[in-house]
């Protein structure tokens, strides 16, 4: 038999056409739907979404209304006094006797009960944390610390506390200290230039009969012994303690409410502000300069 084509029927041929623009539009309805990241965006997702503000930097204030001092025997006014003693009325930081004119005086309204002394003669850098914890129950709006000396001034320089664990000790004190104080100010004072000191202080006999009690021996054992060895030993003191130097303020620079003040290295100490006692701790005149240099930086805005 013969084969009849029969003619495509225009019913089924649009057919096809509808479904192709059906599977086309819920193509390009998906396309619209996605992210750049190929997720179903939510309605709006862009422009209703808001981030959270930023919080304001924390703002350095000049007139805390109450302090506590930590450190080691600079700060108790150690040989200030009378001999081998402390003598926190005259403490650059707490000390009431108005001729040290001290920070507590010249920032606090009532510093009889808002400021606190938690140093101690012969602390250590390991010591901060326990100064710390002492001082987190009053709650001061700014914590002062000086400390340090002691890691240099032990026996013999082999003795000195290393740089690596110095930064390690003062990193978990400042820790320590923003978990209980998150708001509290801290100003933190440079250890002092030892060699500068052996070198005023060893202009009187007094104080040279004085440091062979054993005070500070890494740098003022045998204090006229001025041979090459002697001095590269005074060197190393030093040297150790622009290291400590640079370990507080490498770790305070990452803490908006801490300051550094290097001037307390840099200040020239000469005799005139050493004991007369041992001839190497402040004197009330010293105490009154480093009151001073600590109220500058405080204040600075």
């Amino acid at each position: 038999m013969t084969q009849i084509n029969r003619p495509v029927r225009p019913r089924r041929r649009r057919a096809r056409v509808l479904s192709s623009l059906t599977a086309a539009s819920t193509l390009l309805l998906a396309v619209a739907g996605c992210g750049s990241d190929g997720n179903s965006a939510a309605p709006h997702s862009s422009s209703s979404a808001k981030r959270p503000a930023a919080k304001p930097a924390p703002t350095w204030r000049t007139d805390p209304a109450s302090i506590a001092a930590l450190g080691d025997s600079i700060t108790v006014g150690f040989d200030a006094c009378t001999v081998l003693s402390d003598c926190p009325q005259v403490s650059w930081a707490t000390g009431t006797d108005p001729k040290v004119d001290s920070l507590a005086r010249r920032l606090v309204a009532n510093p009889a009960t808002h400021s606190w002394n938690y140093a101690r003669t012969g602390a250590l850098m390991s010591d901060l944390p326990d100064q710390v914890a002492a001082a987190a129950v009053r709650k001061p709006e700014l914590v002062t610390v000086l400390i340090g000396a002691n890691d240099a001034c032990r026996g013999n320089v082999r003795a000195m506390t290393p740089q690596a664990v110095f930064r390690a000790q003062f990193e978990a004190a400042m820790k320590k200290l923003r978990r209980t104080l998150p708001r509290t100010q801290v100003y933190v004072a440079a250890v002092p230039d030892l060699r500068r000191l052996w070198s005023e202080g060893r202009k009187n006999p007094l104080g040279k009969q004085v440091w062979k009690l054993g005070i500070c021996g890494s740098m003022l054992r045998a204090p006229d012994d001025l041979t090459e060895k002697a001095e590269q030993r005074r060197e190393r003191v030093r040297k150790r303690v622009m290291a400590y130097n640079a370990a507080l303020k490498n770790v305070c620079r990452k803490d908006a409410l801490c300051r550094f003040d290097g001037a307390v290295f840099d200040y020239p100490f000469t005799d005139r502000q050493l004991s007369t006692w041992d001839w190497f701790h402040p004197s009330v005149r010293g105490q009154r300069e480093l009151a001073a240099l600590a109220f500058r930086t405080i204040t600075t805005r």
